[in-house]
This record gives C-alpha cells, sequence and structure tokens, in this order.
C-alpha cells in the first residue's frame, strides 16, 4: 500500500497543500477549540457565581447546599453532615436542571415564612 502512494506523481502544487492545511486548522479551532474555551469561561463564571444556600449536585452525584464558600473550595452541607470539595466538582448541568424552578420556590417560601414570624 506505501508502494502506491510512494509512486504518485510528483507535479502537485504546494501552496494548494498549504491552503488545504490552513482550512483544516480552521476546522479544528471553529469545531474542537473555540467550543472548549467558551465552555471553560461559563464553567468558571458558574464558579464565581456561586452562593452560600444554593442547591447543588456534584460530579460524583451527590446532592446537597452550599454552607461556605473558601478559597481553596467549598463546604457542602448534605443529610449525612458536612463535607469538603474543590468548586471544579460542581456540575453546572445538573444544578440548572434540577433545581433551578424549585430554588426560586424554596426561596419564596423561605421570604414567606420569615415575615409570618415577624
Amino acid at each position: 500500500m506505501l508502494t502506491i502512494f510512494l509512486q504518485a506523481p510528483q507535479g502537485g502544487n504546494s501552496s494548494m497543500m498549504l491552503i488545504m492545511m490552513g482550512v483544516m486548522f480552521v476546522g479544528f479551532y471553529f469545531l474542537m477549540i473555540r467550543p472548549q474555551m467558551r465552555k471553560q469561561k461559563q464553567e468558571k463564571k458558574f464558579q464565581e457565581e456561586l452562593k452560600v444556600g444554593s442547591r447543588v449536585v456534584l460530579t460524583s452525584g451527590l446532592h446537597g447546599r452550599i454552607a461556605q464558600i473558601h478559597d481553596d473550595g467549598i463546604v457542602i452541607e448534605t443529610l449525612s453532615g458536612k463535607l469538603k470539595f474543590e468548586k471544579a466538582a460542581i456540575s453546572r448541568e445538573f444544578t440548572d436542571a434540577r433545581f433551578g424552578a424549585k430554588a426560586a420556590k424554596d426561596g419564596d417560601k423561605k421570604e414567606v415564612i420569615d415575615t409570618e414570624k415577624k
């Protein structure tokens, strides 16, 4: 099989080869590199916007609420106690999809209960 490629005529245009390589690089950039950079920016923004009391789901599947936020990580309060994790362990997709509307409703209920106690 290698001998077939070696026997091909050498009359090809090298500038056309450079153009094709450039088109391939641009394609890889738009299909792979750019979406990955966008995803990293979204994750970093999400990690910076975390607040105490937010319900989260970790990448391991653990559900809980954020009890404390530190520079080196976060403390998650679960039914079994408090655990410390890295911020990168929080899964953004499950948090928004699972608790987005429910967290808002719980927050409204808490405010109503607090005002009733006063």
